[in-house]
């Protein structure tokens, strides 16, 4: 199953696809990018472009599913409405490819990967590398969280945390949602969770 994740913008649109195979367990890295837009375009012009080029990846990458971050209204209001914009766009070539579309604000996203609503942006990406057994961090930021976006929507089918003790163990292979978490958990797999898991576990509200 191919889920593709979606961290929406005016000047940058991240996305990023993964695909979870729910009887060998296992979800893989399929690919990433960004979709840039330069402030020498009119508003609509840019809008055209992301929801082009995003129909475009969608086409190529046939996700049965996508995963969009919710707007979150900081003290930037102009920000806000332009990231409103992009999410727009984005939302309509989902719509446009008559795909189901899931929408997580950013605080569900870090409590899914994390386990904490308030983890920092390096901790979510962090979790984003070993789930998928990447070398590095996705780059750039904007693709990490659209992998991120993606990751959450998988969330829903049981604990990112069991993604991460899979991870942890060797070879390749990456664990799916639904394994049974324990006394089993190995010393490797706790290591690995305390890296990028601050030690308060409260949920935002």
């Amino acid at each position: 199953m191919k889920i593709m994740g979606i961290d929406p913008g005016l000047a940058a649109v991240g996305w990023g696809v993964v695909d979870h195979d729910p009887i060998a367990r296992r979800v893989r890295h399929v690919a990433h990018g960004v979709i840039k837009t330069t402030p020498e375009h009119s508003t609509a012009r840019r809008l055209q472009i992301i929801f082009q080029e995003l129909g475009a990846v969608i086409r190529e990458h046939k996700p049965e599913a996508v995963s969009i971050e919710e707007l979150f209204f900081g003290s930037n209001r102009k920000t806000a409405v332009a990231v409103a914009q992009g999410r727009g766009a984005a939302i309509l070539a989902t719509a446009e490819a008559d795909l189901p579309l899931a929408e997580y604000s950013p605080p569900r996203i870090k409590l899914a990967l994390v386990g904490y609503g308030r983890a920092t942006k390096i901790q979510v990406q962090q979790m984003v590398r070993s789930v998928l057994d990447l070398d590095e961090i996705p780059q750039p930021d904007h693709a990490a969280d659209a992998l991120a976006a993606a990751l959450c929507y998988l969330h829903s089918f049981g604990s990112l945390a069991h993604l991460a003790e899979a991870a942890a163990e060797p070879g390749p292979a990456v664990g799916a949602p639904g394994a049974r978490r324990g006394d089993e958990q190995s010393d490797k797999s706790k290591a690995l969770l305390a890296q990028v898991r601050p030690r308060s576990r409260r949920r935002s509200r």
